[in-house]
């Protein structure tokens, strides 16, 4: 069958977007990575850059878990144990041993009842979203939540869906109260850290609110927090926002391909949460599990973070961290201060923003530009991410590069 008609209208978007400047055009393809050598880093080559070497800055990785010889060896093992995938869902396949074990660690890492495993992040907070979100709920979200968080609402219906400013607690508070007498429950909403920007959710006074006003609705306020990059790479431990603010939230969601290195994402919570999930979530009950050799990874990767050996990567990724917001501001740029391995040089420019990346490329850096829609008009963005595998020499290359455009 002839599909002319619709190609037509299909490039005619695509050329659109281009023309906008919002198209994300080709991925770069990478076709070797070469391992820490004296004072450098990792190094990854790049498809048509011939032996150029290139060091990673736009990385989720922040542990740098995914290229450590023990979780590639757990991976390893457990595949030539249970195979390559699981085969089918869980609920007609059964699940595997490292699927179960890999829960019950987060739920003990996380202080919770149970856990459970979606194949991605992004799949988690729809899942979870949908499923408690009813006719009867009013859903209150922070205006800078990730585009998984506003999919989900968008695709639940709730009887209501309101918005207040980022981070401001009087707007929640408020937003609650109108809510009042109008819905059975409200769902309130937050990334834990942002990851356009670095900065936290207020965990602890978002709970104190809620609190105050629970016994307005006939099923609570139930508190759903997306710390998907927080999870390992932020807060004393890695436990995240949670430990950092010294608040629990009701459902917390996290993932396995950030910090921890590997692939997937999960749910923590209650034991009552968790098994009406397990019953109600469609993006779990409609789709493979993550592979066991996946799983027995990412629970090495958890066992090696809860670790002395976990306490000095953390160390390290904080030093490193420091280190490059210190020279960044130094050199001039204007950023977001945070703890967190997340450091969003602000540019405020999108060509100039573009300008940049093409400059960092050249001279063998992979960073992140981020411009409208992707972030807010006027708060165009460069966001680097420092991992635990980025050394010294690695930081103060890229602070050199940095101050040779900022001469230019």
């Amino acid at each position: 069958m002839a599909i002319d008609r619709l190609v037509n209208v299909l490039d005619k978007e695509l050329q659109e977007l281009k023309e906008k400047g919002t198209a994300k055009g080709k991925e770069f393809i990478i076709t070797k990575v070469k391992k820490p050598e004296g004072e450098k880093g990792t190094r990854y080559f790049l498809k048509g850059k011939g032996d150029q070497e290139f060091l990673r800055m736009n990385s989720n990785s922040y542990l740098g878990m995914s290229l450590r010889k023990e979780i590639i060896e757990a991976e390893e093992h457990a595949t030539r144990e249970y195979g390559v995938g699981p085969g089918a869902v869980r609920f007609i396949n059964g699940t595997f041993k490292p699927h179960r074990e890999l829960e019950k660690a987060l739920a003990r890492f996380h202080g919770r009842e149970d856990a459970m495993i979606y194949s991605a992040a992004y799949a988690t907070t729809l899942g979870v979203l949908s499923s408690f979100i009813s006719k009867e709920t009013t859903v209150i979200s922070d205006d800078l939540n990730h585009n998984c968080i506003i999919n989900a609402i968008r695709l639940s219906k709730p009887l209501e869906k309101k918005v207040y400013k980022h981070l401001d607690m009087n707007e929640l508070e408020s937003l609650i109260k109108e809510s009042i007498g109008k819905a059975k429950r409200v769902l309130v909403v937050t990334d834990g850290i942002f990851s356009m920007r670095g900065d936290y959710g207020h965990l602890d006074a978002i709970m104190k609110i809620t609190k105050k006003y629970d016994n307005g609705f006939p099923e609570n306020i139930l508190v759903v927090a997306d710390d998907s990059h927080g999870i390992g790479a932020f807060g004393k431990t890695g436990r995240g926002t949670e430990e950092y603010v010294g608040a629990q939230v009701d459902v917390l969601i996290g993932t396995l391909g950030k910090a921890f290195g590997v692939n997937g994402g999960y749910i923590t919570s209650n034991k009552t949460l968790v098994t009406y999930l397990r019953e109600k979530a469609v993006t779990y009950i409609y789709s493979n599990p993550i592979t066991c050799g996946e799983a027995m990874a990412s629970l090495k990767s958890l066992a090696m973070l809860d670790s002395d050996k976990g306490n000095e990567i953390l160390k390290h990724l904080r030093e490193m961290t420091k280190r490059f917001e210190k020279g960044v501001r130094e050199i001039g740029f204007e950023i977001i201060k945070s703890d967190h391995p997340i450091v969003p040089l602000m540019i405020r420019d999108t060509e100039k923003t573009r300008e940049l990346v093409r400059f960092l490329n050249e001279k063998g850096i992979l960073s992140t530009g981020l411009t409208f829609p992707v972030v807010p008009k006027g708060d165009d963005t460069i966001r680097f991410q420092i991992n635990a595998d980025h050394t010294q020499y690695d930081i103060d290359y890229a602070l050199g590069v940095l101050k040779e455009y900022k001469k230019m």
